[in-house]
């Protein structure tokens, strides 16, 4: 296994990242594995694995750059929930000892949004949000969805989230979205506060193609990619949303278990 180079990301603004990651380099350093540390995306080297020190935020920092390049991703949970990480900060040992032999990786979907001629990703989703402006009568975004060509609904509210399976237990789940397993070829959307009771989320097969048209009213709409601010669409913006034709592979630890994390990461969360 060992030509195989190591990455490892830090995030020094999780206060708990200085511990583990001395603990994991020094474990590095005894057991002869090659390694380099980085801080930036922009500084990411060309290694075949990229081992993540943060939580959530630190993984959806890094993952778009490393599915495209084909980098797999082992997160070490240095942060508060970490969803996406396989290991708690305790467990660095065994997140060292599985890199040691051949490993198994589990893709997950990304998200493909096309506005105009631009294109943004995400591994978590998408947020189409009203924009709050002094000068609105109402605040309130109506947005409709179209499948395949086909209507979906409109929303009026908040806006609506578009999920992956990786990003169902994020916002959309505290939206009231479903838990999508990450083996699911689909998309979910959510709609956030929507004015009429018939809304409610709905999950569609991934293979297909939704389009998004705002409403006449000129409230500003804001689109946000894995929590992250990348645009305010147009009015008349071609809006298009799709899976990409890239995946990020997650290292996948022995007998992980989809199930038991969401039971461990959800109890944590509810304290």
């Amino acid at each position: 296994m060992f030509g195989m180079k190591i990455g490892v990301f830090c995030n020094r603004a999780t206060p708990r990242f200085v511990s583990v990651q001395k603990n994991l380099l020094t474990i590095f350093r005894r057991r002869g594995i090659c390694h380099e540390v980085y801080e930036s995306v922009e500084s990411i080297g060309d290694v075949d694995v990229l081992v993540v020190l943060g939580g959530d935020g630190t993984i959806l920092k890094v993952a778009i750059e490393a599915g495209r390049r084909g980098i797999d991703l082992l997160g070490i949970n240095a942060g508060n929930l970490g969803f996406l990480t396989q290991f708690e900060g305790e467990q660095v040992e065994e997140a060292a000892e599985l890199l040691m032999h051949p490993y198994e990786t589990e893709p997950r979907s990304v998200l493909e949004v096309q506005v105009g001629t631009d294109r943004y990703y995400a591994l978590n989703d998408a947020l189409f949000q009203r924009h709050y402006t002094a000068e609105a009568d109402n605040n309130v975004v109506s947005v409709t969805a179209e499948i395949d060509g086909k209507k979906v609904d409109e929303f009026v509210g908040d806006g609506i989230i578009i999920s992956t399976p990786t990003g169902s237990t994020a916002y959309s789940l505290s939206a009231g979205g479903s838990v999508l397993t990450p083996d699911l070829s689909a998309f979910i959307l959510t709609p956030v506060c929507a004015h009429s009771l018939h809304n409610r989320p709905i999950v569609y097969n991934d293979s297909r193609t939704m389009r998004i048209l705002r409403g006449a009213e000129g409230n500003v709409l804001s689109l946000y990619c894995d929590g992250r601010y990348v645009c305010d669409p147009p009015a008349g913006a071609e809006i298009f949303l799709r899976k990409a034709d890239f995946s990020v592979r997650f290292v996948k630890p022995k007998d992980s278990n989809f199930f038991d994390k969401l039971l461990f990461k959800l109890n944590k969360w509810s304290r």
